[in-house]
């Protein structure tokens, strides 16, 4: 890997994986930046890092620091990553790539004109059986694709008395469940099938109109014991808890996508059955290296994640033998491998295996008719506005 210097902004749940991931990665982290000092300076010494910074000016200017990852609250990423593009960075945000379409076509431009390296975290694609999906239907294993259906579950927010900042509209977005989790899944079946949505049709629902938030805030994920006996204030939420979409993709394909976040018992579960006129194609986040293949002729088979049994293309994306297991943790090193090898080719013309501010920017456009469809209750065309 090349010795280019990475800053890590936000030291939440999702900050300190990008750290761990980046050093598994062979990139040298320089420093992390959280929401204050206190959290700066304890992220900084837990995880070892030389740096502990005391603004975002300060990382923009650090002239050891090339590249930057963006782990903060949805409403931030726009600015922070305008403002990083600006001074010269290439960058890798976190999902959603901004707050609104205008914001993320704008981005997408600014980075084209910058020749920076832009991603976004879409890290679910580099599950190795996933990837190795992506090249049975490009090889034309899996046929014309008649439809693919699945579900993104989890049951963090289940309970009124859980709450984080993402259930708030005005720091995550008017979409929560979809926005959040959704475009993992949106993003993956594109990133395997290549089909592009041009009409949704959702249906939407918010579980917990009223929260009661804890009087300080909650870490994403955080378990039960540290906030069972928070003094509480009821808030009110507008954002989604689950919801059930219609898709029609371009070429006549189909689709269906179940999320919640309040599905007891389900922790982090994604799940897709893709069928094609030759195969089908099913997979699952909580058994994630199986891949089952369906046939109608002929017994059906299990695809177990192993070098010696996947393309080049997955191989590229192992780091284990098979039978030994790899899962969330290693797709954001993936990620990160496949986003510095880009920068390290300096090819920046060529196609990227890692999702691009233009996927970003498609998920965004997504949730946007996602959200009018269930508002107005009809079916939306996209206008293929990229």
């Amino acid at each position: 890997m090349s010795d280019i210097g990475v800053a890590v902004v936000g030291a939440g749940f999702i900050g300190p994986v990008h750290v761990e991931a980046l050093r598994r990665a062979g990139v040298k982290v320089v420093g992390i930046l959280g929401v204050d000092a206190d959290e700066t300076g304890r992220a900084a010494k837990q995880l070892g890092l030389a740096r502990a910074y005391s603004d975002y000016d300060e990382v923009l200017g650090d002239s050891g620091v090339q590249a930057v990852h963006l782990a903060t609250p949805n409403r931030l990423h726009y600015e922070m990553t305008k403002k990083a593009l600006h001074a010269g960075k290439h960058v890798m945000c976190e999902k959603p790539l901004a707050m609104n379409s205008a914001e993320s076509a704008e981005l997408v431009e600014l980075a084209a004109r910058a020749g920076a390296a832009a991603g976004v975290n879409y890290n679910i694609r580099f599950y190795p059986l996933c990837i190795e999906a992506a090249q049975m239907v490009r090889r034309g294993d899996v046929g014309d694709v008649f439809s693919v259906c699945g579900s993104y579950v989890q049951d963090w927010l289940f309970h009124d008395t859980d709450y984080n900042w993402r259930v708030l509209a005005e720091e995550g977005g008017e979409l929560r469940a979809v926005a959040d989790i959704g475009t993992h899944w949106l993003d993956l079946i594109h990133s395997i099938t290549g089909l592009e949505v041009e009409a949704v049709c959702s249906d939407l629902c918010t579980v917990h109109p009223v929260r009661r938030r804890p009087l300080g805030e909650v870490e994403t994920f955080k378990g039960k014991d540290e906030t069972a006996q928070a003094r509480r204030e009821s808030v009110d939420i507008s954002t989604e808890d689950y919801g059930c979409i219609l898709m029609r993709f371009a070429g006549g394909g189909r689709g269906c996508l179940w999320v919640s976040q309040v599905t007891a018992g389900r922790k982090n579960c994604l799940r897709y059955e893709l069928a094609g006129s030759k195969c089908s194609l099913s997979w699952c986040s909580e058994q994630p290296n199986e891949l089952w293949v369906g046939h109608r002729d002929k017994a059906n088979e299990l695809l177990l994640r192993d070098p010696a049994l996947v393309s080049d293309s997955a191989r590229r994306y192992i780091g284990c033998p098979g039978g030994h297991n790899e899962g969330f943790a290693d797709t954001f090193k993936q990620n990160f491998r496949a986003f510095y090898d880009y920068i390290e080719a300096g090819d920046f013309n060529a196609a990227p295996e890692f999702a691009t501010f233009a996927d970003g920017h498609r998920e965004i456009l997504l949730c946007e008719a996602i959200l009018k469809s269930h508002r107005e209750q009809r079916w939306v065309e996209l206008k293929g506005d990229k």
